[in-house]
This record gives C-alpha cells, structure tokens and sequence, in this order.
C-alpha cells in the first residue's frame, strides 16, 4: 500500500448482521434453487440464487433500503441509474414515507423508466449515458440540500448487498464457488464480505462483460481506472468506472475476475429462459454465462450463480429469440 493512501472502510461482520434485520421486513425470499439442466450442460452441480424475482426485479432493493430507510421521513431523495438501481430507491423511498426524484439516461430502457415511476418517483431523462445522469443528480440535489442515494459506492450500500452473502452462508453451505455480476462492485463486494466474513470457504468469482471490465482494469492496475468507452447490453453492470471502495473489498476477498461476450451473455438469457424458465436480463446473466462458457475456475462443490436482475428489456429480448 502507497505511503500516505486512505484506505476506504470494510464492512464489518455487525454492520452486514445490521443490514440484514433492517432489510428483511421488505424483501422477498430468494433461496437458492438447483439447475438440473444447467448442471448436466456445465458438468458440475449448479444452483441459481433468483434476485431477478426480487422486489423491483433485482437485488438492488436491499442496498437501496439499508440506505434510504436511516434519512428523515417526508423528505425527499436523489438517484442516478440507467434502471435498476432507479427502481430500488424509488421503492425504498415510497416504503419509507419519502419522496424521490430519479435521473435516468435518455437511452434507459422504456420499462425500467416505467417501473420507476410506476414506484412513485419522478424521472428525469438527462444525457446519453449514465454519468451525464449522476452529474444532473449530483447538481439537483446540491441545489436543494438534498442527500444522492449511491449506487454502489457507500458502505450502507454495500452491506445491503451482502445480506445475500448471509443468505448463501445458510442456503448453500456446500457451495464450492459463487459466480456473481460485476458492474460498479457494491453487489459483489457485499457478498464476497459476507462470505469471507462468515468464514465460507467458496471461491468467490466476479464477471463483467468484456466491453466494459472497470474492475478487471481497476485489479490490474492497483487503482481505480476509468474507461474511456463502455460497449455492452448489459446496462446493469457497465459503469466507466468502480470506486476506491468496492475496489478495497474486492482486493480483500475476490479471488477473480473473468469477462463474457456479448454472444456468451446473449446464450445464457436464451439458456435460463429455455431450461430454467427465467426471464433474466443480460447483468443477471452474467454469471450463468461464465459458467457455460467454462470460465469460472474449479473450486470444488456446487456452483452458485448469483442472477442478479430480471428488468429485460422485451425488444431486446424478441431479437435475440430471433436471432
């Protein structure tokens, strides 16, 4: 570590224990379910923890709640997202008693902009990419005293996510290796911490989509990189860049990073909604597409896929039937 560098804070086991009984009362159960299908085609046993049947379609609830449900009641919150972590916050503000405006892409995804409203935020359509939102974002809520929900870059936020790392400490004691979606990192570094904190021997393995590897940069690099251009489908996980945060926790307690083609990622939709009846975006089939692309290492025991989202886009996913 450099001379004089701030090491960002690591959750604790208390703070991801904490999060859990705060969360609980709002989620839906996800236990894990086995994939025979799967399993035969990859050769190894495979189980699918199902986030994409999650409230708001995908986990980003319970990192959204640990968060917005500790501000005052009756104000008002602000996010960015290109869709899921729109739909999170929306939804944790409305359960909270709060308002919240959300600035979202003007190439978001009509139905996650929908869903978002549909949980009572208001939307705004800012810019083409989603940094251009986040820096609307950030302006409105300067200009109004009000507090930016992140995405992943928040320790409250983080150890939101890991409640599924507890979960799977419980669900799936046997697992030898949990695959899980990689975007900003808040999703896999809560869970690699409540598995490592729990003691789970698992080899944690994390997966981007090739167009857009900021955390596999960020490793190799040793500190965070931002990319000049992100090129992928998967919206739910193509961020220019990671943050010092997420980046600690996966240098911690993530033993590697593996990428997956616009092709592989296309295959596991088709897969999980052909074999497994799920109808899953392409971030939430990240980590079944390392699996069938055999680019998740062997770490003994079952394989858990974390499928982290189901917000698909329906044109997006009529062409890929048709292609």
């Amino acid at each position: 570590m450099g001379r004089g560098r701030t090491i960002p804070h690591v959750i604790t086991l208390g703070e991801l224990h904490e999060a859990r009984e705060r969360v609980a009362p709002v989620l839906r159960p996800t236990p894990v379910e086995v994939s025979e299908s799967l399993s035969g085609l990859v050769r190894r046993d495979v189980l699918l923890k199902p986030e994409h049947r999650q409230r708001t379609g995908s986990f980003k609830i319970r990192g959204a709640y640990n968060f917005v449900s500790r501000l005052p009641a009756g104000g008002e919150v602000v996010a960015a997202s290109a869709g899921n972590h729109a739909q999170g916050v929306a939804l944790a503000a409305q359960l909270s008693g709060m308002r919240a405006t959300v600035f979202m892409p003007t190439n978001a995804s009509k139905p996650k902009v929908d869903a978002t409203r549909g949980y009572g935020a208001t939307v705004r359509l800012v810019g083409e990419f989603y940094d251009e939102a986040m820096d609307a974002a950030r302006e409105y809520a300067s200009e109004h005293g009000l507090v930016v929900v992140p995405p992943f870059d928040d320790p409250l936020i983080i150890a939101g996510q890991g409640t599924i790392g507890l979960e799977l400490v419980d669900e799936a004691p046997e697992a030898g290796t949990v695959v899980v979606p990689v975007g900003g990192g808040g999703l896999i570094s809560g869970v690699a911490a409540g598995l490592r904190l729990s003691d789970h021997p698992a080899l944690i393995v994390g997966v981007q989509a090739e167009g857009a590897a900021a955390m596999q940069a960020s490793l190799a690099a040793g500190h965070v990189v931002t990319l000049d251009t992100v090129s992928t489908m998967a919206d739910g996980i193509a961020p220019h860049a990671v943050s010092p945060l997420t980046l600690e926790h996966v240098q911690n307690y993530v033993d590697t990073i593996v990428t997956v083609t616009e092709d592989e990622l296309a295959k596991a939709m088709l897969l999980l909604l052909e074999r497994a009846k799920a109808v899953v975006e392409p971030a939430g089939a990240a980590a079944v597409a390392a699996l069938v692309a055999g680019k998740v290492p062997e770490g003994g025991g079952a394989a858990v896929a974390v499928v982290s989202g189901g917000n698909v886009d329906l044109h997006l996913l009529s062409r890929l039937i048709g292609a």
